[in-house]
């Protein structure tokens, strides 16, 4: 083992909101158990308003500036003490601390992660309490809903939209989940009436537009329906507007009405018009929630 005390991520990337005041800290895990135990302790610091576990991920919501981190043994032994934004190099400064393993995990652990431009890290290991600085591209999130690539015969829109993502994703443009969301089954539905979010991290305004040219490209090629719907949203957070159509495609039929009407109100580009739009709409407001997203909102006595 070339160093048997340190585990890197995966990756690490920061999500910014629009005003400089928010941020989502994602960190792709390579150890479960230790990712874990970070997610326990990080969530106590001044710095995080939400953490949780979405699979490999633990993800942060931080609020952006610094903070004073007091550290104990066993109760509070690590966490993020700030999250600096600096808009003129579109770089994002994260600050951890941690004692004895949880300084390794502060450090290099963090350190050597794919996404990290450069760091800044202290000694680490034993029982000494170590800090480690991060420096990692602030990336802006992109949305992409789709719905209807598959048709009686053949496809499935789940496995389709995530091997694009994974086609498509770069150090610009980092592929970051995918929710597979129940909708209310229409008769015009293949099968199990689902659509789908991918989330992206995208770095520039022309990675974001190269992102959603490949992705139109991929699903042209490969769809198999001519009714294939792609939008994009951008944005830190979901509209209500978003929220109230996504419950009201998982719990009655929707019109295309409705769904033109939501797009121009919430700055919805509609990039592929086939009727899937209708249930990719509904698809925005549970990205990154795959677990709760699959669950049906109708009664599903009344199917």
């Amino acid at each position: 083992m070339e160093d048997p005390y340190t585990v890197p991520y995966k990756g690490i990337y920061a999500i910014c909101d629009e005003d400089g005041k928010k941020a989502e800290i994602i960190e792709h895990s390579n150890c479960y158990g230790g990712a874990c135990w970070s997610l326990h302790h990080y969530a106590k610091s001044p710095a995080v308003t939400n953490a949780r576990a979405v699979g490999e991920c633990i993800r942060y919501s931080v609020k952006i500036g610094p903070s004073t981190l007091e550290l104990k043994s066993s109760v509070a032994a690590a966490g993020i003490e700030s999250v600096i934004c600096d808009d003129s190099k579109n770089e994002v400064q994260i600050t951890y601390m941690g004692i004895g393993g949880g300084g390794i995990g502060a450090t290099k652990c963090r350190a050597y992660a794919d996404g990290v431009l450069r760091y800044d890290i202290s000694e680490a290991g034993g029982g000494k309490t170590a800090t480690g600085k991060i420096f990692v591209p602030k990336r802006k999130r992109v949305l992409i809903a789709i719905d209807d690539t598959d048709s009686c015969d053949e496809g499935a829109t789940w496995t389709l939209t995530h091997n694009i993502g994974k086609a498509v994703s770069c150090e610009d443009a980092v592929y970051l989940s995918q929710a597979l969301v129940q909708l209310y089954p229409v008769p015009e539905k293949t099968q199990n009436c689902m659509s789908t979010v991918l989330e992206f991290g995208c770095t520039t305004d022309a990675a974001k537009e190269k992102l959603i040219a490949d992705i139109k490209e991929l699903l042209l090629k490969y769809s198999v329906s001519e009714n294939t719907g792609m939008l994009v949203y951008s944005g830190f957070e979901i509209t209500d507007d978003l929220k109230e159509y996504s419950h009201l495609g998982r719990t009655m039929r929707v019109s295309r009405e409705k769904m033109l009407e939501t797009a121009q109100k919430n700055h919805v580009d509609i990039i592929l018009d086939g009727n899937g739009v209708i249930g990719a709409m509904a698809a925005f407001a549970w990205f990154a929630q795959p677990v709760e997203s699959v669950k049906p909102e109708f009664d599903v006595n009344s199917i």
